[in-house]
């Protein structure tokens, strides 16, 4: 059964609005029950998306024009109020829900110049298709840590088990951090050391596209992509305070084929980390301010196994970073971090501009020494100039037991303010080409495996270095 109907509601009188309600039955072998969905479709700037979705004939979506025709729900017309003060959690769950049990390709639209206030929640799938979030406006956290009472503290926005999903537009996510960092033990460590929620989170996706997404204060990471395939991002800011603690701007978990590009990143953490399980990381032209740099670890925390392999940064800018490019590892795991480059980078005022360091410790008490470690081979540093805030400006700390092989430095240049720069190696072997200052100091006689790509991947001219 369906019916056309018409508001007599006042919030409903522009002409170009309509909504449309209808019920289908969905039969099983055990039950048989009414499904009923309420859509608010809003013709203006439609944006190319369908003015009128026609009513299924037989009551099904089978055969029906409905399932051919984009769809856009703009959550004002499902009640949001987007003034920064209203609850609207529900109101996007629900245009969520329907937007997911559509056959159409659906947009959900944020509209332009509104906050809207939105809750811990869940978006769940498998979609009937293709979901866009077009983020024209703001949505913004609560502002008290009491709101997640009873949920996940770990999450804010929970995006899982969808396929073919994007988050687009140019509007900002805040994460309201504020009273999270204040509670933080590495702000003041007489507090208890918590968790705080991730801002956004994929879990198990594939086929995301992120485009033109500002990010704000994230109570800690801001964007996270954990088990996750076939990813794209571009042309992403994040911004936090330099003392905000655990606050990455983009961390990538057990995924694979993830391509970052045309990101800036100023946060209290770092830029950008990858940790375990992850291969197949391409990020190119990152600006990346305060904080500690593009890190890949921390791995084997608590003796656990880790692999993160076939990664290229290629075109970075870091200023005044607590780190450059880092690879970090705990003693006493097992994995390795392999086929690993870094080429084409700037550095301005940055304290470890190249670090490797398979002795992290990042305990108020001192770590144990273990022999077993994740073991780092087949690392390229390649066209790494700048300044260095400290003289050591090339540190190489590695096992005993799983010394790091394979090393390949190529034209690095980096000074310092007063005019001497060094190298600190331990246990680190490999080969270096090219002009290399401050002189290399690891030890040869290993054979280099360089990290061949492709050339439309890691495309670098000359004129590019007057960017920086």
């Amino acid at each position: 059964m369906a019916r056309l109907m018409r508001s007599s509601s006042s919030s409903f009188s522009n002409p170009h609005s309509i909504y449309l309600t209808y019920c289908y039955f969905l039969h099983t072998r055990t039950l048989f029950s009414s499904i009923c969905l309420l859509l608010f479709l809003n013709t203006a700037n439609a944006n190319g998306f369908n003015r009128l979705i026609q009513l299924p004939t037989n009551g099904l979506y089978r055969n029906s024009s409905i399932s051919s025709k984009p769809v856009l729900l703009n959550i004002d017309d499902f009640g949001a109020k987007g003034d920064g003060f209203t609850d609207d959690t529900k109101v996007l769950q629900d245009v969520w829900k329907v937007a997911c049990s559509l056959p159409s390709r659906t947009k959900i639209l944020i509209p332009k110049g509104k906050f809207y206030l939105i809750k811990p929640s869940n978006f769940g799938g498998p979609c009937q298709s293709d979901v866009t979030l077009k983020m024209s406006g703001s949505i913004t956290a609560p502002r008290e840590p009491e709101a997640w009472h009873g949920l996940d503290v770990h999450k804010w926005l929970y995006f899982h088990g969808i396929k073919n999903f994007k988050l687009e537009g140019g509007g900002i996510f805040d994460g309201m951090g504020q009273e999270w960092w204040a509670r933080s033990c590495k702000r003041n460590n007489s507090n208890p050391c918590t968790h705080a929620p991730t801002a956004i989170t994929f879990h198990k996706c594939t086929n995301l596209k992120v485009r033109k997404v500002t990010m704000f204060n994230s109570q800690q990471m801001h964007m996270a992509f954990t088990s996750c395939k076939h990813v794209s991002a571009a042309n992403v800011t994040v911004i936090a305070p330099r003392d905000s603690p655990n606050t990455d701007g983009i961390h990538i978990s057990a995924s694979t084929y993830v391509e970052l590009k045309n990101l800036i990143i100023s946060t209290g953490d770092d830029c950008i980390s990858i940790v375990s399980n992850s291969s197949r990381i391409r990020i190119n032209n990152v600006v990346c301010g305060q904080g500690h740099g593009i890190s890949i670890g921390s791995l084997g925390k608590y003796n656990t196994y880790a692999a993160v392999q076939d990664v290229i940064v290629n075109r970075a800018f870091f200023f005044d970073t607590e780190n450059g490019v880092r690879i970090k590892t705990w003693q006493g795991g097992s994995g390795f971090a392999r086929k690993i480059t870094f080429q084409n980078i700037w550095m301005q005022n940055v304290s470890n501009p190249i670090i490797i360091d398979q002795y992290y410790c990042d305990s108020s008490v001192p770590c144990l020494n273990q022999t077993s470690a994740v073991s780092i081979e087949n690392i390229s540093f390649r066209g790494i100039k700048g300044t260095s805030a400290k003289e050591e400006a090339m540190t190489f700390k590695c096992s005993d037991s799983y010394p790091c092989k394979r090393i390949y430095l190529e034209n690095i240049q980096l000074t310092t303010p007063s005019g001497i720069a060094n190298s600190y190696c331990w246990e680190a072997y490999g080969t270096s080409t090219g002009l290399i200052y401050p002189p290399p100091c690891i030890s040869s006689g290993d054979i280099v495996i360089r990290h061949n790509v492709k050339p439309n991947s890691t495309y670098w001219r000359k004129d590019y270095y007057a960017f920086f």
